[in-house]
């Protein structure tokens, strides 16, 4: 029996690979950008503690959010799971930092 590589069910589909590449490395440096301000800046309102101490926590933390999320951006096994996972923790810290803005805490 002969074994052609076009019947394998395990082969792998090559996609367009300049494309998606240049997709993700986007979604790296701006939504990866995006995620790290989100997440900073609702830490920094969060947190219990003096502002300043709040607000270099937060811009500590962000650089490890960015790291991660560009090994997000290049581990996602689809463009779209990728996306979802860069932009909604953003938009959930956005939401949360809206509401604490409007409503301040004591």
């Amino acid at each position: 029996m002969r074994f052609h590589a076009d019947r394998n069910p395990r082969r792998v589909r090559r996609r367009d690979g300049a494309g998606e590449l240049l997709a993700r490395l986007a979604a790296a440096v701006f939504g990866g950008y995006v995620l790290s301000v989100a997440v900073s800046t609702s830490l920094s309102l969060v947190l219990p503690m003096a502002r300043a101490d709040a607000v270099l926590t937060g811009l500590l933390v962000s650089f490890t959010v960015y790291a991660l999320a560009i090994l997000w951006a290049f581990a996602a096994r689809s463009l779209s799971r990728m996306w979802l996972g860069l932009l909604g923790p953003a938009a959930a810290c956005g939401v949360l930092t809206g509401v604490l803005v409007a409503n301040p805490m004591p």
